[in-house]
């Protein structure tokens, strides 16, 4: 199962995050989610748990606790959106006489 773990410190560490859930199963991967540029933390992350019911349980227990000053959201990781195409082509007429 995947979960979605928001509101973090932006100083927390993948491996911060997974012994966060360790206590509750197995953390199969734990990725803080950074903005490509700056290498910061954005926030976020993913914790993946093959076990379901261990997930659940980490979810339930997890989810308004503070950590590092700030309460945190855990709930079950939604699919993402599909993106939107911006280069649709068109060129508005551009370079015609």
């Amino acid at each position: 199962m995947k979960i979605y773990v928001g509101n973090l410190s932006y100083d927390i560490t993948d491996e911060k995050l997974s012994a966060m859930f360790t206590q509750y199963g197995e953390v199969d991967t734990a990725t803080v989610i950074t903005d490509r540029d700056t290498d910061r933390s954005k926030g976020f992350g993913f914790v993946e748990m093959s076990n379901q019911e261990q997930a659940q349980e980490a979810m339930n227990a997890l989810n308004g606790t503070d950590v590092d000053g700030r309460s945190i959201t855990v709930n079950e990781a939604r699919p993402r959106a599909p993106r939107r195409d911006n280069n649709r082509g068109g060129g508005g007429g551009r370079g015609r006489y």
